[in-house]
């Protein structure tokens, strides 16, 4: 966004925002300079390339509060078709909840009513082994966070709460997912070192057992987990256990020999165009999909120049060099396109089943098999199917959503050991509206100057309490605060003014609703009583 053409559409991106260096701690404190970082760093991808492909978004994204993802678009595919779909978050309880947690009940809670399955779990465990919280402290949270999840809206007879202690499911998807997971991971993704606890480690596994544990229930599906971004490093560790614990790997291949992506992209440029019958030069070259060789497509591949897009995305000048290597010594071996299972994890009465299985031309092989006429996706159906079959679990990877951290209301980060800086979702109504009276706002240093030159609603807290809270679903609202603002014509104290009464009555509204939410907390089967001793204190 160019600070020249200030935003009327009640987003909250902010211009020029200064870049630091990215650094995605889940215990630590979060705050991220440039999201965009998060793009280039860790593969995040924008949400908007998919927010047009959801059906009815939440006006968190249509704020641009929700900002990344990774395949959400297997979500929303399956929301837009009516398909299986679940979405779960989990909420480590060491204070109480606030207004930066109410974004993942909202989340949670609008994928439910979208038709998902939703699941909400209380991270018990990281709490005592990572914050050393004892477990009189986790039960009295436990029981704040999720009375605010219900009171806001959650439907616990249509989804599922829980403990990670008491999820005994869970705990043994943890064991067996720790079976393919090994420190020096744990060293590159979070830091651990020799002095790092085994609980606290044990706890990242078990979260990555809440991750996939939607797709124990009924069967495996696309599965959404809202988070905030110093939160991804869970997630990319679940993407890659998901993965290795399947029986089967699926990928493309073109004849006996192996390709990584990069090279597989070639290759397929070269095929492509052989078997149409042109090379790059328009010289006809009179083949069909039985005549590409090997050597024909190192010929082609040696002169050829892949698209500018594509060249961002490649080591071109590795990919190409091992590429011809393989080509070349593939020789006059036919180039086919095919589908190729892997053996992974498979036991043998499941391997054979998965030759069965495979219809058509197929070619087997001792630790794989290639099928000729199968696309990639039905060969990861005929895979998944075979698997669960044979008491596999058959994962799908799980998409993720991130939203921006909200600015704490005296500026800088929302800490919850600054009280100033941020609203509890336990808050004395009035003490809510004080704290957002006494908050620092985006405005210009006189009324004169606000009048002049507009304030600075995309470095304004208060600003981003309308957007991410206060208006709720009313977009025109955001709008017309966000074009007052900027334009000169709203001036900071009215502002609080009408957000603190906007605070005020969301704090009553949703205590008067935990309130009723005791009774059915209590029917629950959840224990907020726990009997576990511990030795307290910092682990």
């Amino acid at each position: 966004m160019n600070e020249d053409t200030p935003r009327t559409d009640g987003g909250t991106e902010r211009a020029d925002e200064p870049t630091e260096d990215v650094a995605l701690d889940p215990w630590g404190s979060a705050s991220v300079g440039d999201y965009a970082d998060l793009f280039a760093e860790f593969g995040i991808e924008a949400f908007d390339e998919v927010d047009d492909d959801v059906p009815d978004p939440h006006y968190l994204m249509r704020r641009g509060v929700i900002f990344g993802h990774r395949e959400y678009d297997a979500v929303a595919e399956a929301m837009a078709n009516d398909e299986p779909f679940a979405a779960l978050s989990g909420f480590m309880p060491t204070g109480d909840p606030h207004i930066g947690h109410k974004l993942v009940f909202d989340e949670i809670i609008w994928h439910q009513r979208q038709g998902g399955d939703a699941f909400g779990l209380i991270a018990d465990l990281e709490a005592h082994s990572a914050r050393g919280m004892s477990w009189d402290e986790i039960d009295e949270h436990a029981r704040n966070y999720l009375l605010s999840l219900l009171a806001l809206g959650f439907d616990a007879e249509e989804g599922e709460l829980y403990r990670q202690s008491d999820n005994r499911a869970v705990q043994d998807l943890g064991f067996e997912l720790g079976s393919k997971a090994n420190f020096s991971e744990f060293e590159a993704i979070y830091g651990f070192d020799g002095e790092t606890n085994i609980s606290h480690m044990q706890s990242v596994i078990t979260q990555t057992a809440d991750i996939l544990y939607p797709q124990l229930v009924d069967e495996p599906k696309p599965t959404v987990i809202p988070v905030g971004p110093d939160q991804d490093p869970h997630v990319r560790l679940t993407r890659d256990l998901a993965t290795r614990v399947r029986y089967f790997k699926v990928t493309e291949a073109f004849a006996s020999f192996e390709l990584d992506d990069d090279e597989r992209q070639l290759v397929r440029a070269a095929y492509d165009a052989l078997a149409a019958g042109s090379a790059e030069d328009g010289d006809a070259a009179d083949v069909d999909d039985t005549d590409v060789r090997c050597e024909d497509a190192a010929e082609w591949l040696a002169d050829y120049e892949p698209p500018e897009s594509d060249r961002e995305s490649v080591d071109l000048a590795a990919a190409k060099s091992s590429a011809l290597d393989k080509l070349e010594a593939g020789g006059k071996e036919p180039l086919r396109p095919r589908v190729r299972f892997f053996d992974r994890n498979a036991t043998d009465e499941a391997f054979e089943a998965l030759i069965e299985a495979v219809d058509g031309e197929k070619r087997v092989f001792e630790g794989h098999v290639d099928a000729f006429e199968l696309t990639r996706d039905e060969a990861e159906s005929v895979a998944r199917e075979v698997e669960i079959d044979h008491d596999g679990f058959g994962f799908r990877q799980p998409s993720s959503i991130y939203h921006r951290f909200m600015t704490g209301l005296t500026g800088g980060k929302m800490s919850s050991s600054i009280p100033a800086s941020h609203i509890s979702l336990l808050d004395d109504p009035e003490d809510g509206y004080d704290k957002v009276k006494a908050a620092t706002t985006g405005g210009r240093d006189t009324a004169e100057e606000q009048r002049e030159l507009g304030g600075e609603a995309d470095e304004c807290p208060v600003y981003e309490l309308y957007a991410y809270l206060l208006a709720g679903d009313d977009d025109e609202l955001t709008k017309t605060v966000y074009s007052e603002c900027v334009n000169g014509e709203r001036l900071c104290g009215g502002c609080k003014e009408q957000a603190a009464e906007l605070m005020r009555e969301f704090l009553e509204d949703h205590q008067e609703k935990r309130e009723e939410a005791e009774e059915l907390l209590d029917d629950l089967d959840i224990d907020l009583d726990s009997d576990r001793r511990g030795t307290g204190g910092e682990h």
